[in-house]
Order: structure tokens, then sequence, then C-alpha cells
């Protein structure tokens, strides 16, 4: 059979095992659609799985070069595994969400960086979920700029991801499937006529450039930062090539003075529970912010606010410590909903304060779930000129390069203590979970040298940064 043939085989093939439905649906892109393509259910059709595989292999494999191929979670790995198969090449596996246990790697098999890989997919609407695979890819070194698939819904994916330098072959566009139904009556021709209207009419969402907040440097991502505090926390760990944060966990405001006189001026940020120090003083505050302007670092109160909003609101901006008069940040659970936030935009000056909202922890056997980060960072959107940042252990948390993402729980060498904390690496926090600022304390504070500790951790936490933007990860 010709080409030709063949793919009115598999066109046909495709509406009788009900791959294509004709009906009312919702698009991945949250779009309406009267026409929709349920591709998994051809794993349970071995005939038409090899069909497909020749017909892309003919189409993308037999003449181009490419190191690996990679299929789209989930519904195209069978075929990138049929297609590595054929094509003698090595299949590289893009995870929807690393492992939180072993390597924890996003892009699972053997590959270099320099390596040239094809993207497997099997429909594209908006062209999102390749770009997601593409980013992923990018993040580990690999080339990835070629994508083949089975049906382009002329939508505008095509453009979409080719504003964003991927560019793609199909077997299929939406009018070629169309026109074979019609032409062999498996549809009205009124039918074809409405879907096609509908193509014109529904476009998906031009996409925004992927901008990959893991390897811009501090300096750009400053330009992209809406809360004010945010941008002035980037400016000062690309001024002072630090993105160290100390945790000053002492109960003597005498003792917190002391060590910030020694190691000051190696620090981005110091965070402080106020609540555990016992002689706390107004004249504490003043000589707490005298060195903060003196050293150049911010200050973050742990103040972890999980109360409701009228609550919260009184808790930052009165009692004994006034929280809000000297703390350049605070950090909120959002545990009670968005009335948290909205209770601290309204009482803070968003001109001169931000919000850091705890999407995970580092302590082991912690309760917060996945769905909860996620309606943490969505949350967050709704009051960007609020927030600074996360606090969270995951690169794939968020995207939004105006964020900052805060990590504890590191140490030189990983560990765990008595009550549960977990100690990573910064090689680990930083070039594999994302770290843009991270949180040391015990390591320095219990240190014989707090200085020459500080100094240490300053300069391997930057050199871990600066190895993560150059791309240089192996």
């Amino acid at each position: 059979m010709s080409n030709k043939q063949n793919l009115e085989k598999l066109a046909l093939d495709l509406f009788n095992i009900n791959a294509v439905k004709f009906g009312e649906f919702m698009t991945k892109s949250g779009i309406k659609s009267p026409v929709y393509f349920d591709l998994r259910v051809i794993v349970s059709y071995p005939e038409v799985m090899e069909l497909i595989t020749d017909l892309l292999y003919d189409l993308a494999l037999k003449d181009d070069q490419y190191d690996h191929v990679c299929g789209v979670p989930y519904t195209a790995l069978p075929i990138a595994t049929l297609l590595g198969v054929k094509a003698r090449k090595s299949m590289l596996m893009r995870r929807k969400e690393a492992k939180a246990y072993g390597t924890k790697k996003m892009i699972e098999g053997h590959f270099k960086k320099g390596d040239s890989c094809l993207i497997i997919e099997d429909v594209v609407t908006s062209g999102s979920s390749i770009l997601e695979t593409v980013s992923d890819l990018k993040r580990e070194g690999l080339v990835a700029n070629q994508a083949v698939i089975i049906l382009d819904r002329e939508q505008n994916g095509k453009q979409n991801l080719a504003a964003n330098g991927v560019y793609i072959k199909s077997l299929f566009t939406m009018s070629e499937i169309l026109k074979i139904l019609v032409d062999n009556e498996k549809i009205t021709k009124q039918m074809g006529i409405d879907v096609i209207n509908y193509l014109n009419d529904v476009k998906a969402p031009a996409s925004v450039p992927v901008v990959d907040r893991i390897i811009l440097p501090y300096e750009e991502r400053a330009k992209l930062a809406v809360n004010p505090v945010a941008k002035q926390l980037f400016s000062i760990m690309a001024t002072k090539k630090s993105n160290l944060c100390l945790s000053v966990d002492l109960t003597s405001a005498v003792d917190i003075l002391d060590l910030l006189e020694k190691v000051g001026e190696h620090v981005c940020l110091v965070k402080t529970h106020i609540d555990i120090i016992e002689d706390f003083s107004d004249n504490f505050v003043t000589q707490l912010k005298q060195l903060a302007q003196r050293f150049n670092f911010l200050i973050l109160e742990d103040r972890k606010f999980a109360d409701i909003g009228h609550t919260v609101s009184l808790q930052y901006s009165k009692g004994v410590y006034k929280i809000g008069e000297w703390a350049d940040c605070v950090t909120s659970h959002s545990l009670p909903g968005d009335g948290i936030l909205k209770a601290l935009n309204n009482v803070m000056d968003c001109a001169n304060r931000g919000v850091f909202l705890l999407a995970e922890m580092s302590s082991a056997g912690n309760l917060i779930s996945s769905d909860y980060t996620e309606a943490t960072v969505k949350m967050a959107a709704k009051y960007p000129e609020a927030i600074v940042g996360f606090v969270c252990q995951n690169k794939k948390t968020f995207n939004e390069p105006g964020f900052i993402q805060l990590t504890p729980g590191v140490q030189l060498e990983s560990s765990k203590d008595e009550l549960g904390q977990v100690y990573n690496t910064p090689e680990k926090v930083i070039l594999e979970n994302g770290a843009d600022v991270v949180v040391v304390g015990r390591g320095i504070v219990a240190a014989k040298s707090p200085e020459t500790q500080a100094v240490i951790y300053k300069d391997t936490l930057w050199k871990c940064y600066m190895k993560r933007i150059s791309g240089k990860l192996e």
C-alpha cells in the first residue's frame, strides 16, 4: 500500500476503534471541542500501533538522525517505545513529577549533554505538553527542537511551538482526517463543515516563550519580579555574590547581634524566630536593622502565619514584636485559604514588604501533599505584588522567574537529626532541586568559627549557582 493509502487506513481504523469521537468535549488547553481524539485506546490494538509506528518512522526517523526519542507522558510513551525499537534509537522517559525517593530524576535513561532528542506526541492543540517536555530535556543539556505527532488540531499549536523554537511534523491535520471520514461516509458532510468552522473560529491562546528560571541569572530575574522585596533580594544576591540565608535560631539577642557582626557581610538574608528570643527589646530591633543596612542583607521573620485573616493582620502589625515595622518579609502558610494573603496584602506596605508562602517543608513525615503545593502556587498568583516567593524543596513547584525559591534544610553533608529534620547538600538543593536562596542554621551557628563556616557555605552555594546558570550540570 502507498503512504496515502496507509494514512487513510489509519484514519478509518482510529474512527472504528472509537479513538475519534464527536460530541462536546473539553481539551487539556481548556477549549471546548466538537471532536475529541482519545488515543489512549490504541494500546489495545497492536495492528494500529504497528501502523502508527511505521508511518511516524517514515515521516521523521527514516532519513533524519537523532540520538534519542522521548514520548510526552503518558499516551505517547508506548508509541515512543516502538519507534525507538524500530529505529534502533535510545529512548528517554520524562516523568510528570520527580520521585520522592531514589535518584529523583525527571528524565530517565542514559544520555550526555549535547545529544539530540526527537519528541513524540499524539495530539497537539496548544503545544503546552510538548513545551513542558522540551523544558525538562533542555534543563538536562539535551537538544530538543523537533517533534513528530499523529494529529495537528490546527488550533495554533504548531505556531506556538515554532515561536518557542520547536518544529513539528504530523501524520494528519484535523482538516485532512475530516476529509477522509467524510469521503468514506463515516461522518456527514455537515458534521465536517461544522468542525471546520469550529477550527477557524476557536484557537488556542498564543504561548509566551518558555523562560527557564533555573538557568536565568538573578540580575535578569530581578527585572521580572513584581514584588519590590523580591527585586531587592535578587539584586543583593547578585551584588554580594551570596545566596546564603542564615537562620539565627538563638535565644539571646546579644548572641544574635554578635553573630551577625561576624557573618553579616557573607549573607543575603537573615531569618529570625523572634518569639524564641528571651531578652527581646526595641533596642534589639534597632540594632538588627542597623546591621542589615550596614551589611546589605534583608530580614525574614519566619513567623509561619496560619490563622484567620483578621488575627494574622494583628499578629503582623500589633503585639510585643510589631513584626511589620522591621521585617522585610515574613513566612506564611496557605492552609487558611487566600483570606490570609488578602489580610497581609492589606496590612503590609507592599512597596517595602513581602511574603514567602510555605509550599513544601523539609521535615520528614510532614503532611503537605502535591495537591496542597499546587493550590498554594495558584493562590499566590492572585497576589503577585505581595509574594516574594515560596519556601519549597522542588524546582517543579513553580515556574514564574520573578518568584524566589527559598530552601531550608541544608548542610555540607546529607544528614537527618533526631527530630526528623532532613538535611541536603548545597549541590543537591541548587543543581537538582532549584533553590535560589539556601537556608543554613546550625551548620554555621553551632560551628567553632561561624565566620569561617559562613564563608565556606557562601562560596560553595555560589559556585553551585554559577554552575547551574552556565547549563553545565554534569
